[in-house]
């Protein structure tokens, strides 16, 4: 392989779990890519859906020799299915320069990925690229953050204007911006990333089952050195929660004991279980004043069921400080 041609290979993982008619969507679209870089190859990844999703994807992927289809017979969780890619990408004779994690409900523009190349390549110290993700009609989701903190913590729960303002320098989600910046960490539903980051890094830990396997992949290629950036010239169409099943904002249904799980392990494996139980303490103070405003004010609750409950009983406290 030419330095030149390795220099802009790219290979694109895909994980799929039960969402067939959109995976396809999202490979056709990144297929369309490949006029645009170098050498585009893909591999999806089935993560034991067990509802005809094998059969669909073996199907759409069959007449594509750069679309190699991995189904498992194991669901291990969205980090396990893509280090299960990763592995076998990575380990090839001829790696690829860069690796393109997707999420399977994206649709992705055109010129998305050549975007996310070209800046790498023009920012040798940028090790991550993330997408601007939109909703079908353009509308920008935010889609750059800042890490997660105690005091981060707080001012999401509280949802009180003044203490934003006081703590918008740790605001996790601040506003979209239309130029490219660097930022803590990207939305992994569309995240272009270095080989030399695998090399430094590893993979995604993969006891997240879903939720946090991107801040904290994120987090550590930063503490190895790299660097991280959001640029909204890639954009990539996002069917928010249709892969998780946690339709934000509108879902009602109860959050999932992982999202609780994958929370506290992040604080926890990288902060400690002090801070772990700082952040904790934080969430619910914020989130007890937001509901006591709430009561007062008669507003309605957009909150999932049992929330503060759930969030108790998967707490450092509760779990005797296992992360």
């Amino acid at each position: 392989m030419s330095q030149e041609t390795e220099s802009r290979s790219v290979h694109g993982v895909i994980v799929n779990y039960r969402t067939p008619a959109l995976c396809v969507d999202a490979i056709q679209s990144l297929r369309a890519e490949r006029g645009t870089v170098d050498d585009l190859r893909i591999t999806v990844v089935d993560n034991a859906s067990g509802d005809g999703s094998r059969e669909t994807l073996a199907t759409a992927t069959a007449d594509h020799p750069e679309v190699a289809f991995l189904p498992l017979d194991e669901n291990g969780g969205f980090a396990a299915g893509n280090d299960v890619a990763l592995d076998r990408v990575l380990g090839a004779d001829e790696p690829p320069r860069y690796v393109l994690l997707l999420n399977p409900d994206t649709v992705v523009r055109p010129g998305a990925i050549r975007a996310l190349v070209e800046h790498l390549e023009s920012h040798p110290e940028i090790g991550i690229a993330g997408s601007r993700l939109e909703d079908p009609d353009g509308t920008p989701q935010r889609s750059a953050f800042r890490f997660p903190s105690v005091l981060g913590e707080l001012e999401h729960t509280a949802r009180f204007g003044p203490l934003s303002r006081l703590l918008r320098r740790w605001v996790v989600a601040p506003p979209v911006v239309d130029e490219p910046i660097e930022t803590d960490w990207v939305a992994g539903a569309s995240m272009l990333v270095r080989r030399e980051v695998f090399d430094a890094i590893g993979r995604l830990d993969p006891v997240y089952f879903l939720y946090y396997e991107e801040v904290d992949f994120c987090l550590a290629a930063r503490r190895s050195g790299w660097r991280c950036a959001y640029v909204p010239a890639s954009r990539v169409v996002h069917l928010v929660g249709q892969a998780s099943g946690v339709t934000n904002p509108d879902s009602v249904k109860r959050r999932p004991a992982y999202w609780f799980e994958s929370r506290r392990r992040y604080f926890a494996k990288n902060h400690g279980r002090l801070y772990t139980a700082l952040a904790d303490l934080a969430w619910i103070m914020g989130y007890l004043s937001w509901r006591i405003r709430r009561w007062i004010q008669r507003k309605p609750d957009p909150d999932p069921p049992h929330f503060l409950a759930d969030f108790v009983r998967h707490s450092i406290w509760a779990r005797g400080g296992r992360t």
